[in-house]
């Protein structure tokens, strides 16, 4: 029997969505007003929504700026978000959308991230969302990444399943994260358990430096990565008359900032680290008592990750004995690499070979970064599921993270489709 679909969603409403999500970006765990749209959108169509505790594990929650999210809650209470939706959120962000057909079948997940990253965005005239009226209303924050866009499609996906119910048999998760941004939201989604009854589990990302026209089914090389604070406590005294009395945090930081670079490369696979951030000291005549650092490590794998990060706190700890400081850190984020299933690669080549814009389809490529999406993959399959991670190409005005970033939104009918085709085939009733 070959079933007819409704096909209610354009391009254009796919351009608008984003343009609309575009302009209000949210940090990390502050992602309150997009929270509230999916909750909104999901609930109007009948879909059964849950959010906060409900899909994530606080014991796994880190990372979150305080500062950043009651500044977010502030402004979404100021934008007119429903005090019904954010006293269900209570100050925890993230949604999981469930479309339970009623009939029996697979139980498919779909993903897209919540939050923005700390760029304040181009004022530059020719920067099409300048152009458009659509920049940042939020300075300091910016959609620099596409999640955005792959918000936009979740939304639109979701119009179409319920009017393409009755064709389809079992359920369909949406998986809204926060905290993407710094691998935060991952593991608190997957320790909840929200993903355990999942058969299938694709996620999508523009961009990646693949250009535009080309779609790549089973990116590889994801850096496992730990995202870790580090703090220094020495001892304060006037710089001038007691030197000797202090005990410098800002000279046990910067030297371990410098040791951190020196930690040598691994021989079984990639390495990476960077030190984000570093905030030291009270005043100019004070010997720094304090000392703030902001570090991540890059692994090829669990093994070669957990290297760097045990490497990591040694030298920190060896910098701060050096001065007589303590020295103590917090891990804030992770992400791990995982294995694609083949099967769901060859399922995903057919949908995107049949997808608009596609030129060309790539088995994989190196990916060279990290996202916590594979934390979840992870979950999935070690439940019997199966995962994939697609990367959709798009010609880039600025790279990604970059005041300039922005893609080419035709793309956006790309990952609608394959998502379309995806469902159509773990989904479609048989009967």
């Amino acid at each position: 029997m070959t079933r007819q679909y409704v096909e209610p969603i354009t391009e254009a409403q796919l351009i608008k969505a984003r343009e609309e999500i575009h302009a209000w970006p949210e940090p990390g765990w502050g992602e309150f007003v997009s929270s509230a749209r999916a909750i909104e959108k999901l609930e109007s169509l009948g879909i059964r929504t849950l959010c906060g505790r409900e899909v994530i594990n606080t014991d796994f929650r880190a990372g979150a700026v305080a500062k950043q999210v009651a500044d977010a809650l502030a402004d979404a209470k100021k934008k007119g978000v429903k005090a019904e939706i954010l006293d269900r959120l209570d100050g925890i962000t993230g949604v999981v959308g469930i479309f339970d057909t009623g009939r029996p079948g697979p139980v498919m997940a779909i993903r897209a991230e919540l939050d923005c990253v700390c760029v304040t965005e181009s004022t530059n005239p020719e920067h099409r969302p300048v152009k458009g009226g659509y920049a940042s209303q939020r300075p300091g924050f910016m959609h620099a990444c596409g999640h955005d866009g792959h918000q936009a499609v979740l939304m639109a996906i979701a119009e179409w399943v319920v009017a393409n119910k009755e064709n389809l048999c079992g359920t369909l998760k949406f998986v809204f994260e926060p905290g993407e941004e710094g691998s935060r939201g991952g593991r608190p989604i997957a320790e909840s358990g929200i993903l355990d009854d999942v058969d299938f589990f694709y996620t999508i990302h523009i961009g990646c430096d693949i250009p535009g026209g080309e779609v790549v089914t089973a990116p590889e090389k994801f850096l496992c990565t730990t995202k870790v604070d580090f703090s220094f406590k020495g001892t304060p005294s006037h710089a001038g008359m007691q030197p000797e009395v202090g005990r410098n945090a800002l000279c046990a930081a910067s030297t371990a900032a410098l040791a951190l670079f020196g930690i040598p490369r691994h021989g079984q696979g990639m390495t990476r680290i960077n030190v984000g951030t570093l905030r030291a000291g009270e005043g100019r005549n004070v010997i720094a008592s304090t000392a703030e650092m902001q570090v991540e490590v890059r692994g090829e794998t669990e093994e070669i990750n957990r290297y760097m990060l045990n490497e990591a706190i040694a030298r920190v700890q060896g910098a701060a004995a050096m001065y007589g400081c303590e020295a103590s850190h917090v891990v804030q984020g992770e992400a791990v690499d995982f294995v694609p299933d083949l099967d769901l690669q060859a399922i995903a080549a057919e949908a995107a070979a049949a997808a608009p814009y596609v030129e060309k389809v790539s088995p994989t490529m190196n990916f060279n970064g990290s996202d916590d999406a594979t934390v979840m993959i992870k979950r999935v399959q070690s439940h019997g599921g199966k995962g994939a991670y697609l990367v959709v190409g798009s010609k880039l005005e600025g790279g990604h993270h970059t005041a300039g970033f922005d893609f080419e939104e035709k793309r956006l009918a790309t990952i609608f489709s394959i998502y379309r085709s995806l469902i159509i085939r773990h989904l479609e009733r048989r009967d």
